[in-house]
């Protein structure tokens, strides 16, 4: 070996820069999570929240998130960009959110698209995740168990992980009637709402 190869690899042993894998050495983060949704994500920047209370644990997360107004999990698979992400390798969970899906259609986006999110992430090595939203305050909360059975069908259906955060928005309203995880529309999440949401995501993915 050149000295010039012998001091690189000396150099490789002492930074750790040389493993091929990620999630290899203390400077990079233990997991990669890839968040795909739409302003139910992106408003109060859900996944920054989540690392947030992940570090709480001394859990260390890296995260990307491709999230667009109004769009459903069809719309960014249509795209193209999920596909390449996830095919990266880089992902431990890949957290897919679209609206509330309580009637037919979005039922059968959350199961058939879904299960189209759920081949691509099992031949990369990445485990699924169904993000539970919740309706409109104002127009549609009467659907809420329709909300609720939709995405957990559609988990068990595609061998995914719930998170269920609609679910336990739910049960503080019921207990509380207090309506405070909404922000002032009443469908996007108060800045409370998105912390639920964080705590909600990072305890049944790592507790």
């Amino acid at each position: 070996m050149s000295k010039i190869g012998l001091y690189l690899t000396l150099c490789c042993v002492i930074l750790g820069a040389c493993s091929d894998d990620p999630h290899d050495g203390d400077q990079w983060p233990e997991y990669y999570i890839l968040f795909i949704g739409n302003s139910l994500t992106y408003v109060n920047d859900l996944p920054s929240l989540v690392v947030k209370e992940a570090d709480k644990m001394d859990i260390r997360i890296k995260t990307e998130m491709l999230a667009n107004s109004n769009y459903a999990i069809v719309d960014h698979w249509e795209d193209g960009y999920v596909q390449d992400e996830i095919n990266s390798g880089l992902y431990d969970f890949v957290i897919i959110q679209q609206g509330p899906s309580s009637q037919a259609e979005g039922r059968r986006m959350l199961i058939e698209d879904g299960r189209k999110y759920a081949e691509l992430c099992e031949k990369n090595s990445s485990q699924l995740c169904y993000f539970m939203v919740w309706p409109n305050l104002l127009y549609y909360y009467y659907t809420f168990n329709d909300v609720i059975k939709n995405h957990r069908d559609a988990a068990v259906t595609n061998d995914a992980i719930l998170l269920p955060v609609g679910e336990v928005w739910k049960t503080h309203f019921d207990e509380t009637n207090n309506f405070n995880y909404y922000g002032t529309d009443g469908f996007h999440p108060s800045l409370k709402g998105s912390k639920v949401a964080a705590q909600v995501i990072v305890s049944t993915l790592f507790e």
